[in-house]
């Protein structure tokens, strides 16, 4: 059996990791491309920590070993297979205490070499919390926009081509528009939010900038790093402009056409749009709950930019002293307008630092 290190297995695209948690802790807390192999299912896990509880150690012990002795087989055949796609597998639990050495004991046994990520999940989190400042890029640029003038459209052009993009809200599997959260499931915690962000800067690691979309400390369940809020407010800054009519298509292409005849689609945007009814004036409510109750979500897209996103965010740019660079969405060749400006800022700032 060896212990590696979580430098080690970030270090290196060989290593994949093996969680042998229980699948509910997989789900709260796990390290990227890691491979769920279960010693205990949630209610196994729950019924032996109640025993713990109740009986003490020696009881829990044996209830965990008459649990887990037919499964070994299976578990141990599971972690073999993952051998063949070339890739060492690495066991964890939650920090690198019985459950990962036990299972590291009878792949030994088995005759299999095995391989322990020393402290757990537990490290792996440490460390990457302490990384995230030490890897940001020196400068931000930063993408503002009113709702739906396309900014995570153009990010994810400019990351095709190869650019330091760092998509928060991918990240947090999350958007601020009610039509942005149609079809994307449930937001991610902050631990998965902290590793992934930590994947993305360590891909793009040696960049001298990074570019990101002009978010709120807190997007959804996840809060960005202080470190990352202090870049954004210092860095370069680029607003996005759209007319309405080209908004409310885009976010009627993505978020509407797609999900409009799903069973769940009318009670879900039934539900998010009766909860700003109290915030827009009274005329704008009406006129909302009308474009509702007939379907008319265009119409309905445009009564909320105007009564209700539009206003906020226009409060939000506030908060930025500028410049502001202005980037025509509605241009064909937006994306090379939006390149060249990009490159001559990064070029032209204080920093001195280049593309």
């Amino acid at each position: 059996m060896k212990d590696i290190s979580v430098q080690e297995l970030i270090s290196s695209s060989k290593y994949i990791p093996v969680d042998v948690r229980a699948p509910i802790e997989h789900k709260e807390s796990a390290i990227p491309g890691s491979v769920n192999i279960p010693l205990f299912t949630d209610e196994e896990r729950q019924e032996i920590g109640t025993l713990y509880k109740k009986s003490g150690e020696e009881a829990a012990k044996w209830r965990a070993m008459e649990i887990v002795s037919p499964k070994l087989p299976r578990l141990l055949g599971e972690i073999k297979e993952l051998k063949k796609t070339g890739a060492e597998p690495i066991i964890h639990c939650w920090r690198g205490g019985m459950r990962s050495r036990s299972v590291a004991s009878f792949l030994e046994y088995a005759g299999i070499p095995s391989y322990r990520l020393e402290g757990g999940y537990r490290a792996y989190r440490e460390y990457i919390l302490e990384r995230i400042p030490e890897i940001l890029p020196q400068k931000a640029v930063v993408l503002h926009g009113m709702t739906g003038t396309g900014k995570t459209d153009l990010l994810k052009a400019l990351q095709e081509k190869g650019y330091p993009v760092v998509d928060l809200e991918q990240m947090a599997n999350h958007r601020g528009s009610i039509f942005g959260m149609i079809g994307m499931g449930e937001a991610h915690n902050q631990k998965t939010f902290d590793a992934l962000l930590f994947d993305r800067l360590n891909e793009i690691k040696g960049a001298n900038y990074f570019i990101i979309e002009a978010e709120s400390k807190r997007i959804g369940r996840a809060a960005q790093p202080d470190e990352m809020i202090a870049k954004k407010s210092e860095g370069i800054h680029f607003l996005v402009k759209s007319s309405i009519p080209k908004r409310v298509q885009r976010i009627y292409d993505e978020y509407v056409h797609p999900f409009k005849e799903e069973a769940w689609f009318e009670e879900e945007v039934k539900e998010k749009v009766t909860k700003l009814l109290r915030r827009i004036s009274q005329d704008a409510a009406t006129s909302l709950q009308v474009a509702l109750k007939e379907k008319n979500y265009l119409d309905l897209i445009e009564i909320l930019l105007i009564h209700y996103y539009d206003p906020r965010y226009g409060h939000a740019l506030q908060e930025y002293s500028g410049p502001f660079h202005e980037i025509d969405a509605d241009a064909p060749d937006v994306l090379e307008q939006l390149e060249k400006k990009i490159t001559h800022a990064i070029t032209n700032s204080n920093s001195g630092l280049k593309i």
